[in-house]
């Protein structure tokens, strides 16, 4: 692998046939201080790995407006990411100072916070806006509608959804055409398989978030750390290429404040598993 990894090394997705995005992202949560609560105690670190990710080809940057909540937008905005990458945020799902994630996916509430994003992030129109989590308080036909509603009147120029099943995709698109889904997956947590299966078969992107799973892997350790020492890359490196070969719809959004983290995650989209290799970690869990 190179010394100055390259995101695009990764390959591209089109969310629409027309936006091409690097398939390799960035995560914004963990530009937040502790907790995904408050300001970092560095802002200009954080700005700093920002501009790092743009700097090593990362065009696709995801974040939430329950990120900080509102820290995470404005600093992707004071680092530029909104003119140089798709910037996807989210709405749905509320962060108080306790710590806990409330979802509040009300129309109004949703109409209201795609002001507030455009606001943080500094846009006339959000790249992606996804729906955060299904409210069981608000039907989730009268949510995605918003979101349509949203798309139609130009606030948002695509739709996604996040933590959502198979059927729940099935019934979004009937409302709206959904560019990505974004649910939590990773090498040793397979429980959206479906999801991603549906995703390819929709032509959908399928964002896998917590891709590393805090680097908890369980039965899939042991294969990954072999498979590390073979390319001389790190495990990390290798959940991450995993996920880039797993399907040609996945877009990985590790986060990271560091930036030598983030050079070691852009670096994994240099690394090409074989199909044994692939094989192996797969049947690891």
């Amino acid at each position: 692998m190179s010394k100055t990894p390259d995101a695009g090394a990764a390959g591209t997705f089109d969310l629409d046939g027309e936006t091409t995005v690097n398939r390799m992202g960035f995560g914004a949560m963990r530009l937040c201080g502790e907790g995904i609560i408050g300001r970092p105690d560095d802002e200009d670190e954080a700005r700093e790995v920002v501009g790092h990710a743009l700097d090593l080809g990362v065009d696709f940057v995801d974040t939430a407006d329950s990120y900080g909540p509102g820290v995470s937008e404005r600093l992707l905005r004071e680092a530029g990411a909104p003119e140089d990458a798709v910037v996807a945020t989210k709405a749905g799902l509320l962060r108080d100072d306790s710590g806990e994630w409330k979802p509040h996916a009300d129309p109004d509430y949703v109409r209201n916070q795609v002001l507030v994003s455009k606001d943080r992030l500094g846009v006339d129109t959000i790249d992606l806006y996804q729906l955060h989590r299904p409210d069981p308080d608000t039907p989730f036909a009268d949510s995605v509608a918003a979101f349509a509603e949203l798309k139609d009147e130009g606030h948002v120029s695509h739709v996604g959804l996040s933590n959502v099943s198979v059927e729940q995709l099935d019934e979004a698109r009937e409302q709206v055409d959904v560019a990505t889904v974004q649910n939590d997956y990773n090498v040793a947590n397979r429980e959206h398989e479906d999801v991603l299966e549906a995703c390819e078969d929709a032509g959908v992107g399928f964002i896998p978030y917590f891709p590393l799973a805090a680097g908890d892997l369980g039965d899939a350790a042991a294969p990954l750390a072999e498979i590390a020492d073979e390319h001389d890359a790190t495990e990390r490196q290798v959940a991450l290429a995993w996920l880039l070969g797993r399907s040609d719809v996945t877009l990985p959004i590790p986060g990271t404040s560091s930036v030598d983290h983030l050079k070691e995650n852009v670096g994994a989209a240099e690394l090409e598993l074989s199909d044994d290799e692939l094989a192996r970690l797969t049947d690891a869990a």
